[in-house]
């Protein structure tokens, strides 16, 4: 769908609002209020330098984007939204504002990105629960601004809150910072990464349209505005002129729509595609990353190369894919997303892993036609430097036969079959993989032991 009522609002915008209630209040209906009245009025860049290398503010409370920042109250332009689908920030609560320059507009498109105007700035706030039985235990981190430059490009800069909560200072690059969280069973430690210029930059790219997330899929959805209306983002936008397209309300069923991850009146595969969208799709789509997978919600599920598709790094696991079907120990997307590892995705400001969102892909995979597959054998010790000999122990779902190797090559049915505990008495690679009519044979288990002098 193309519109190409260019401009009607503001324009018109008054005139065209009057018929609409006209016909409503002679239809005998009362208007839906709207979530945003009239347009904030906003100035271009509001105290940030229209480019990267200007003299950017030292402060939050300098850079004009909340009036007061001790209570984190925003300035009068800046408009609250959020997201259907948010990108996992390692569990952290975010709070988004957007401040479009007043007399410009919003290229808006049903799908894919939209192009916003020089100066607009968009405010990120993140906030973590410090004791995980007490959701009121918030403490603030960081507040992140994303400036479109007057070159057309974007730049992003990060401010640190103080202890105190009185302001946030900017940082000149990254940090990485051990946050105590308190828990039921004592206090645990969270590392949490801020990000440099820099790495903002890595994410924000053209491919993706600069600014992520602040799309029709993902703002297809209802919103409770300071002023106690709740409405939906596109509609509220729509009428207050944010956009250089108006549309009917009619049309907001026709535009495309994330499915959150707990929207059980959506199938499991819109789920599943919603959050990959939200966290892979800014590099995992045509003009992005060289991986071979196109993630954005918007391209055909036989169209992205998801399920069953080839993968550039198969991590050493036979049968590789980007997701096989029914087998999640096959699925690189899968182990790569649900794991802290070095060669974890995202690679960047992650250091946790999203149970919830590793439930939903999990499912979905498991889902999926297909053989039931076997999980990895398990050998215990895992692995490592021992002193003395020692006895390995491998073990396999009920009903599987394990074979092994102590050569490092991958073991298959001619190979020994595992019936005791081995003994290893100088360095070895333990490898074994399990086998059952009917079933999708194992991944190969690993284990390296450097046993003796």
């Amino acid at each position: 769908m193309k519109f190409r009522m260019r401009r009607m609002f503001p324009r018109a915008g008054a005139a065209a609002l009057f018929c609409l209630v006209a016909v409503a209040i002679s239809a005998g209906e009362s208007p839906k209020p709207y979530g945003l009245a009239a347009r904030p009025e906003s100035k271009s860049f509001l105290q940030m330098p229209p480019r990267a290398n200007g003299a950017i503010p030292k402060r939050l409370s300098q850079t004009g984007a909340f009036k007061n920042v001790r209570a984190l109250a925003p300035a009068d332009g800046l408009i609250p939204y959020d997201l259907i689908v948010p990108f996992w920030s390692d569990g952290a609560e975010k709070s988004r504002w957007i401040s479009v320059p007043a007399g410009q507009q919003i290229e808006f498109a049903p799908a894919g990105e939209w192009v916003f105007p020089r100066g607009t700035v968009f405010v990120k706030n993140f906030s973590l629960r410090t004791n995980e039985n007490d959701p009121r235990s918030r403490r603030r981190l960081e507040t992140r601004l994303l400036v479109c430059d007057e070159t057309g490009g974007v730049y992003g800069v990060v401010y640190k809150w103080r202890a105190d909560g009185s302001d946030a200072d900017l940082l000149a690059g990254d940090l990485t910072e051990a946050i105590p969280i308190q828990t039921s069973a004592g206090v645990r430690t969270q590392m949490w990464y801020y990000p440099s210029r820099a790495d903002c930059l890595t994410c924000h790219t053209p491919g993706a349209g600069f600014v992520l997330g602040v799309e029709t899929r993902q703002l297809n959805r209802e919103f409770t505005y300071p002023s106690g209306v709740t409405d939906s983002e596109l509609r509220a936008w729509n009428h207050a002129g944010l956009f250089d397209t108006h549309f009917s309300d009619a049309d907001l069923e026709r535009f495309p729509k994330l499915a959150a991850t707990d929207d059980l009146s959506r199938s499991l595969e819109d789920r599943a595609r919603s959050y990959l969208d939200a966290n892979c799709a800014n590099c995992h789509l045509p003009k992005g990353t060289v991986a071979g997978f196109d993630a954005r919600y918007d391209t055909p599920l036989a169209r992205q190369s998801l399920i069953d598709g080839p993968v550039l790094i198969d991590e050493r696991i036979d049968g590789a894919r980007v997701i096989a079907p029914n087998d999640i120990w096959r699925s690189i997307l899968f182990m790569r997303a649900n794991t802290t590892e070095a060669f974890k995705m995202p690679p960047l400001a992650r250091n946790t892993i999203d149970g919830r969102g590793m439930k939903l892909l999990r499912d979905w995979i498991q889902s999926l036609p297909g053989p039931p597959t076997l999980p990895p054998p398990e050998i215990s010790p895992r692995g490592g430097n021992f002193p003395q000999p020692i006895e390995v122990t491998i073990r396999a779902e009920a009903g599987a036969a394990i074979f092994y190797t102590l050569d490092g090559t991958v073991p298959t049915t001619s190979d020994l079959p595992y019936e005791k505990p081995i003994k290893i008495s100088a360095p070895t690679i333990v490898r074994a993989k399990a086998f059952r009519p009917g079933f999708t044979k194992s991944i190969t288990a690993q284990g390296i032991f450097l046993v003796g002098g």
